[in-house]
């Protein structure tokens, strides 16, 4: 996994006008949960900000990353966990990052990477992408940068489901029966097999 630094400050104030400040100046109000609960046992966040220029790098890519967080000069290892985007100018509200350890699993979704010619499309089918990512459950350092998918067998009309793939050390969370690639019959296909026939 990719590696990325990103610099922020703690918050002390809070509620919507000191975020309404926060992006005003530029900037981006973040949480950072991790091991720190409260006494019923919910996930207590880390309450930061980082300007928007920090975190362009980190969002604006299909790539994963491990974050490097700098908190006021106190180091964290975290990955991206929830973006909030306004629903019309498109930029960011919020951002949830998750602190990780070596030891603990997590669950991360990480981009597919279909390799190969598949023989569906060498008969005049069409490959398609039915999935851009899958969940995996995994120590961090375990979490590749995306996952490669061997399509070189599959034939036309046929599909890979999430079941049917296995990657050392990583555990699949997407639900099995989800269709991940296909080739889809073409119109010259079809007309090849009904010429055939």
């Amino acid at each position: 996994m990719k590696e990325i630094s990103v610099k922020g400050t703690a918050r002390t104030k809070f509620g919507k006008k000191a975020a309404y400040d926060i992006r005003k100046a530029n900037g981006v109000p973040c949480n950072l949960y991790g091991e720190a609960k409260d006494e019923n046992g919910l996930p207590v966040a880390l309450p930061f900000t980082v300007t928007n220029d920090e975190l362009r790098n980190l969002i604006y890519t299909p790539d994963i990353y491990l974050v490097n967080l700098d908190i006021d000069g106190k180091a964290h290892k975290a990955v991206l966990k929830e973006l909030q985007f306004h629903p019309v100018k498109d930029n960011v509200l919020h951002v949830d990052f998750y602190e990780v350890n070596d030891t603990k699993p997590i669950v991360m979704e990480v981009p597919i990477k279909l390799n190969g010619l598949a023989e569906g499309v060498k008969a005049g089918g069409r490959l398609a992408a039915s999935v851009r990512k899958l969940k995996v459950k995994a120590v961090y350092s375990q979490i590749p940068e995306r996952l490669n998918i061997d399509v070189t067998n599959l034939a036309l009309g046929k599909t890979i489901k999430v079941g049917e793939l296995h990657f050392e050390g990583l555990e699949l969370v997407t639900n099995k029966e989800v269709v991940v690639c296909q080739v889809k019959m073409t119109r010259g296909a079809r007309s090849a097999a009904a010429a055939e026939n």
